[in-house]
C-alpha cells in the first residue's frame, strides 16, 4: 500500500468514527430526554441532526475521492465499501434518535403514565450494540461483531414484549392511548437502532473476513466458533 493511500484510509477511518460518536451521542441524549421528560434536550437532538447529516455526506465524498485517486484493491477496497455501508447505517441511527426525541417532546407535555416497561434496559442494550460494533471495526475483532449480532435477538424480544404491554395498556387506560402509541414508537425506534448496529457488525465481518454473512449469521457464527475453539476440530 502506498503512503498516500494509507494516509487517506487513516483519515477516512477518523471521519467515520467521528460520525459514529455523533450518532452515539444523539441516541444517548434522546433516551435521556425521554427518561427525564426534557423537551429542550430533545429539541437539541433534532437540531444537531443536520450536523450528523453533513458529516455523513463528507465521509461518502471522501470515499469517492479515495476510489478515484487510488483505485484500491483487495483488503483496502473492502474497507472503503465497508465505510460506505457503515456510514449509511450511522446516519439512519441518527434519524432514529430524532424520532425518539420527537416522541419525547410530545410525552413531556402529557401526564406521566405507568407502563411496566424497561426502556432504560432496552436502550442500554441497543447503545451497547452500537458501541461494540464500532469497537469491532477499530479493533478488527470478528468475535465482538458476532456478539453484537447475537444481542439483536434480545432487543427484538423486548420490543415484542412492549407491543403486548401497550395493547394491554390501551384496554385498561384508553384515555392515554396517544401516549401509549408514542411509547410504542420509541420502542420500535430503539429496536431499529439495534438492527442498524447489527448491520454494522455484519459489515465489519465482511471487512475482516471478506464474507457476506447477511441473512446467514447463525450459520457463519457457529462455523467461526468451531474454527477458533482450540479444543474443536475444523472439517
Amino acid at each position: 500500500m502506498s503512503t498516500h493511500l494509507q494516509h487517506a484510509i487513516d483519515t477516512l477511518k477518523k471521519k467515520l468514527l467521528a460520525v459514529g460518536a455523533m450518532a452515539e451521542e444523539s441516541v444517548n441524549c434522546a433516551v435521556r430526554a425521554l427518561r427525564d421528560r426534557d423537551a429542550e434536550l430533545a429539541r437539541l437532538v433534532i437540531e444537531r441532526d443536520a450536523d450528523l447529516d453533513e458529516r455523513e455526506v463528507d465521509v461518502e465524498e471522501e470515499c469517492q475521492k479515495v476510489l478515484a485517486l487510488h483505485q484500491p484493491v483487495a483488503h483496502d477496497l473492502r474497507f472503503i465499501i465497508t465505510v460506505l455501508k457503515i456510514n449509511t447505517e450511522l446516519e439512519r441511527i441518527g434519524d432514529a434518535a430524532v424520532n425518539i426525541a420527537e416522541r419525547a417532546i410530545f410525552l413531556a407535555g402529557e401526564d406521566p403514565i405507568d407502563v411496566p416497561f424497561n426502556f432504560p434496559g432496552m436502550s442500554d442494550k441497543a447503545r451497547r450494540m452500537l458501541k461494540c460494533a464500532l469497537d469491532a471495526l477499530v479493533e478488527q475483532d470478528v468475535n465482538l461483531a458476532y456478539e453484537v449480532i447475537a444481542l439483536d435477538d434480545e432487543v427484538d424480544a423486548i420490543n415484542r414484549q412492549m407491543y403486548l404491554q401497550v395493547e394491554d395498556g390501551i384496554r385498561k387506560d384508553p384515555e392515554h392511548v396517544d401516549s401509549l402509541i408514542h411509547l410504542l414508537g420509541v420502542s420500535r425506534h430503539i429496536e431499529r437502532i439495534g438492527d442498524h448496529a447489527s448491520n454494522i457488525a455484519e459489515d465489519v465481518i465482511y471487512f475482516i473476513e471478506g464474507t457476506i454473512v447477511r441473512h446467514r449469521t447463525e450459520e457463519y457464527r457457529h462455523a467461526h466458533q468451531g474454527a477458533t475453539d482450540p479444543g474443536g476440530q475444523v472439517p
